[in-house]
C-alpha cells in the first residue's frame, strides 16, 4: 500500500527537481548568451536542467506505478540577477552547489519518510537511483568551485577554464 504522507513527500521532491531544472537551464541561458560567450559552461548547465527534469521524470513514473497522484505547483523564477556585478562563474557555480546540497537534503527527508512509512522498496529506489549521483554532483562542483577560486579574476584564466571545461 502506497502511503499517503509518500505520496505527498514525493510530490515535494518533483517539484524540487523541475525548480532545479529550470534554475539551471537559466544559467544555461546566460552563459549561452552572445555577449558572454561561455558555451562550455552553458552546455554543462543545459546537462544539469536535463538531468533535473529526468530525474523528475523518473519520480513520477514511480508515483504512478505506485498509484499515487502527480501533483504540480507553480514554478519560480529564478532568483538570480545576472546584471549583478558579483555574479560570476564562481558565483553561478556555488549557487549549483547550493541548488545540489538542497535536493540531497531533501533526498534525505524523503528517503526518511519512506523509513517512517515501513516501505523498503521506496528507500532502495531513493538509494539506489538518486543519493550517489548527488554525492557525486556536490563532488564535482566542489571540484570547479576550488578551481575558480584559484582562478580568480583573471579573465585569460576563466577563458581557460571554459576552453577546456568537460574536454576529459
Amino acid at each position: 500500500m502506497w502511503s499517503e504522507t509518500c505520496a505527498n513527500k514525493l510530490n515535494e521532491q518533483i517539484n524540487m527537481e523541475l525548480q532545479a531544472s529550470y534554475i539551471y537551464h537559466y544559467l544555461f541561458t546566460y552563459f549561452n548568451r552572445n555577449t558572454v560567450g561561455f558555451r562550455n559552461i552553458a552546455n554543462f548547465f543545459n546537462k544539469c536542467s536535463l538531468e533535473e527534469r529526468e530525474h523528475a521524470h523518473m519520480f513520477i513514473e514511480y508515483q504512478n506505478k505506485r498509484s499515487g497522484i502527480v501533483e504540480f505547483k507553480d514554478i519560480v523564477k529564478p532568483n538570480i540577477d545576472f546584471d549583478d556585478e558579483t555574479f560570476t562563474m564562481l558565483r553561478a557555480f556555488e549557487l549549483a552547489l547550493e541548488l545540489e546540497h538542497e535536493v540531497y537534503l531533501s533526498l534525505l527527508e524523503l528517503h526518511k519518510t519512506g523509513e517512517e512509512a515501513n516501505d523498503p522498496q521506496f528507500t532502495d529506489f531513493i538509494e539506489g537511483e538518486f543519493l550517489k549521483e548527488q554525492i557525486d554532483a556536490m563532488d564535482e562542483l566542489k571540484v570547479y568551485i576550488s578551481q575558480l577560486t584559484t582562478i580568480g579574476s583573471d579573465g585569460h584564466g576563466i577563458w581557460n577554464f571554459n576552453e577546456n571545461f568537460n574536454k576529459e
